[in-house]
């Protein structure tokens, strides 16, 4: 088993601040002194993080083992093997054209199919006449500012013209919300999720050698089925909710999640609330094309006696949603590598779900019906506009109220 990657990257983070410091010897025998209690793997991991050979970590560990002189130099002024890069003066440049990112277009690129791992890389330097190994590979990538990393999810189709301005109107209704003590929610549903014995992705520290059983195949267990957590955020308070819903994500049980959360935590909160604003995606159950998500909407202000205001986020920019980062990340992370067995364990740990921000979260099951295929027709969206809906000059498609007094 090897080093947690959390060790590793705690070790990254501390060695650029002490090593500079030192001379050669002294770095061997500290980094030896990190290795030795990681135990297997340990010195490899030190070398990892530190940028050096692993045979320089191996030497001072053997140093440390043997005993001996601790003082005096580790070598004599202007000793030592000099840099490959200050040696072959091409190398540097053979190595930035193999990791260009347009390389992997080329097609006279040799690396044109191939993972660019360090070995790889090293290969084809060596198969150019440039005799450089792994960890010389590594340290120059590191020199230029290369890291190791994963695709980001940035790219949502085309930009919107008033992309930019659609936020900033947002901001300002937000504004005018919190600053005249009306509450402000960003609400959306998370994704689906899986009940049973599934692996989850993260990993959990447990004793060594026991980790979690999971089924090896994603078969979904029809009694047990999916789940949809559709989340509320109060921006003002820091707090979340979370409705765990048992059957289909559409616009009712996004509504009766957000009639939920006002039952149960809104009006508490906000006893003197008159309006209630909504920041929402503009796709998916609470989508700003969706006749059912504001029939609803115009049911829960007739209830409640709020003034609903209601934003969509622009096309392609869902990730821009409060929700997003502020309660659905922390709770895919209380939740990392742990099987979400039953509905009990799903909504427990949701609402065990804590920052140091102080954020809060509530969450219960939904075991309500909430059928698909609903239609609203003409007449009857044509009437909900006359009576209930008010749409605002600006972008009327994404921002409108439900006004309470013009409902039935």
């Amino acid at each position: 088993m090897g080093v947690p990657v959390e060790v590793e990257e705690a070790l990254a983070a501390k060695f650029p601040v002490l090593l500079p410091h030192l001379d050669e010897r002294q770095r061997r025998l500290y980094l030896a002194s990190e290795a030795r209690p990681l135990g297997h793997g340990g010195i490899e991991a030190v070398a990892r993080a530190a940028g050096v050979s692993r045979q320089m970590v191996a030497a001072g560990a053997a140093e440390l083992e043997a005993g001996g002189e601790l003082l005096g130099r580790a070598r004599h002024v202007g000793g030592g093997r000099k840099k490959l890069a200050d040696t072959d003066l091409g190398l540097r440049p053979a190595l930035l054209a193999l990791v260009d990112p347009g390389s992997r277009g080329d097609p006279e690129s040799p690396l044109r199919w191939t993972t660019l791992s360090l070995r790889n890389l090293a290969a084809e330097l060596t198969r150019q006449g440039h005799r450089a190994g792994p960890d010389t590979v590594a340290k120059l990538l590191k020199e230029e500012g290369f890291s190791l990393q994963g695709n980001a999810k940035t790219a949502e189709g085309a930009r919107h013209p008033d992309r930019d301005a659609q936020f900033r109107y947002i901001s300002a209704q937000a504004r005018d919300h919190l600053a005249a003590g009306q509450p402000v929610i960003s609400a959306d549903a998370k994704k689906k999720e899986n009940v049973g014995s599934f692996r989850n992705g993260g990993r959990e520290w447990r004793p060594k050698g026991s980790p979690e059983l999971v089924n090896v195949y994603d078969f979904i267990d029809k009694d047990k089925d999916k789940v949809t957590p559709y989340g509320v955020y109060d921006v003002g308070a820091n707090s979340g909710w979370v409705s765990v819903g048992t059957d289909h994500d559409t616009a009712a049980f996004a509504v009766q999640a957000i009639r939920t959360w006002w039952q149960k935590a809104g009006r508490p909160a906000y006893p003197d609330a008159t309006r209630l604003l909504i920041c929402a995606d503009g796709g998916g159950s609470n989508g700003y094309r969706t006749r059912l998500w504001k029939t609803e909407l115009a049911a829960l202000a007739g209830q409640t006696g709020l003034e609903i205001t209601v934003c969509h986020f622009p096309p392609g920019t869902s990730k821009w949603n409060k929700i997003e980062h502020r309660l659905f990340s922390h709770i895919s992370m209380n939740w990392r590598g742990r099987p979400l067995t039953s509905h009990e364990v799903i909504v427990q740990t949701i609402a065990a779900t804590t920052t140091r921000s102080g954020l809060t979260v509530s969450a219960e099951l939904d075991p309500g019906q909430y059928p698909k295929g609903i239609k609203i027709a003409d007449r009857q969206m044509k009437d909900l506009e006359r009576r209930a809906l008010t749409r605002h000059q600006f972008h009327g498609e994404w921002n409108y109220d439900l006004i309470p007094a013009r409902s039935p």
